[in-house]
């Protein structure tokens, strides 16, 4: 009884069609998490937590998206280490009930939306047993999801759910290739005698690539099976001459970072010992000699890129990045120069000064959007990957950044923070009291 009673409460906070009141309702909860410091505010930021995860039990489609909304901005204002630590299993299979084959309905919003609390979720506990059940338990959904003919527009949360949880919660390289061929296979089906081939969209090959590119940084040891290299590294090719730009990006990075991590010097080292053993017809030594012929045609896809004139209805700063880009890859295949990037996170400088480093960080700024710069801040797993030591006096400090008009909504009698406040002195003192024993008894009980 006190569980449905909980989660009618959720229902309600979460259920409504009016947008002003879920804006409303999602600026307040936001606010509240930005203040620093105090039991209450940690009190009412987990209530909130608890009432969105008990929502996602509701029948209602929309009631479960907005939870989700809400227990996603609630990760990229604060670390939710406290509410990791008790609910993540409970989180991590409600959010799979949502993209299950077969489970409840659920809409493409809430598949996105579930994907990526999943990929939050798994930055959040970083390295270690949670890590590891989110992957495990979450793998052969996704591969599934992925490999059954879906909406494409839910494809690319997939993905990207795909690849972080590979990334923080994969073990070994093996792991991290099946992970690969389940995205290349997004794109480059098996398909059968009867079934009909379905070209990708430009946004779907682009997210498939980046994705594909990202878990490519983590590989150490290469696999040097010639034909698929060959394959991939043609594919990538005949991406660069593609309209799109978001598609020619994404294969630079991806071509930039092959070559990179030293596949053609792995077939040479390969095709000098057939040599030296008399096989000069050897296979090794015709992959090197086919790798070579496509670095150079690459090297000059690259070069007319960085030059290139805007077509019609180019925007000019997409046109930037994109010359800019190419021309960082046209000196790195001609010269050796790995690029280097200097970002400002707060009052440190973050930087990366190779393709590998340059790649996880533009994806994890793009999947963390609006959190990226709490989670680099304060998120201890990424300040390992990325060699990132912020200087502590700028954490934990947001009450004196705070805004003349944010002081006010915080810390006036009316802010909902002392509503709040307020209305969890009252409960105590009536329990104090004895008032109504019994009713506030069961509600204790419930709660618990």
């Amino acid at each position: 009884m006190g569980k449905r009673n909980s989660q009618r409460k959720s229902a309600a906070m979460f259920d409504s069609d009016d947008d002003s009141s879920v804006t409303s309702s999602s600026t307040a909860r936001s606010d509240l998490m930005s203040v620093s410091g105090g039991e209450d505010v940690q009190f009412v930021q987990d209530s909130l937590l608890d009432q969105a995860l008990d929502a996602l039990d509701e029948k209602r489609g929309s009631t479960r998206e907005k939870a989700l909304s809400s227990i996603i901005d609630a990760f990229n204002t604060n670390m939710q280490y406290q509410f990791v630590e008790k609910k993540f299993a409970t989180l991590l299979h409600q959010c799979l009930a949502s993209i299950k084959k077969g489970s409840k309905k659920a809409s493409a919003k809430e598949i996105a939306l579930a994907s990526h609390a999943i990929g939050c979720l798994a930055l959040t506990v970083g390295c270690g047993d949670n890590a590891r059940e989110i992957f495990e338990e979450s793998i052969r959904p996704l591969d599934e999801s992925l490999t059954s003919r879906i909406d494409v527009s839910k494809a690319p949360s997939l993905l990207e759910c795909l690849a972080i949880i590979t990334f923080v919660g994969g073990n070994d390289q093996e792991e991290t290739e099946r992970s690969m061929d389940i995205m290349w296979r997004v794109i480059n089906p098996k398909l059968g005698s009867n079934v009909v081939a379905v070209k990708p969209s430009a946004p779907l090959i682009a997210t498939v690539v980046s994705a594909w590119s990202f878990l490519l940084s983590t590989v150490s040891n290469l696999k040097l099976n010639s034909k698929n290299w060959q394959s991939s590294i043609s594919y990538l090719s005949s991406l660069l001459d593609k309209e799109d730009r978001s598609v020619r990006i994404a294969a630079g990075e991806a071509l930039a970072l092959i070559f990179e991590i030293g596949v053609i010097d792995k077939f040479s080292a390969v095709s000098d010992s057939a040599s030296d053993a008399t096989q000069k017809e050897s296979k090794p030594l015709e992959s090197y000699i086919f790798l070579q012929g496509l670095k150079g045609k690459v090297i000059n896809q690259c070069k007319d890129l960085s030059v290139e004139a805007g077509g019609k209805g180019s925007a000019k700063k997409d046109l930037n990045s994109q010359k800019n880009l190419f021309r960082d890859i046209f000196e790195f295949f001609e010269y050796g120069y790995s690029p280097e990037i200097s970002m400002k996170i707060g009052g440190d400088s973050l930087q990366a000064s190779s393709w590998s480093k340059m790649i996880q960080l533009n994806f994890i700024k793009h999947f963390l959007g609006g959190g990226f710069v709490k989670h680099m801040q304060e998120n201890e797993f990424l300040h390992d990957v990325f060699g990132f030591s912020p200087k502590r006096k700028f954490l934990n400090n947001n009450e004196n950044r705070m805004s003349g008009g944010e002081k006010r909504m915080f810390k006036s009698p009316n802010s909902v923070l002392n509503k709040a406040r307020t209305q969890l002195l009252n409960k105590q003192r009536l329990l104090s009291e004895g008032r109504n024993f019994g009713h506030y008894a069961v509600g204790m009980v419930d709660e618990e």
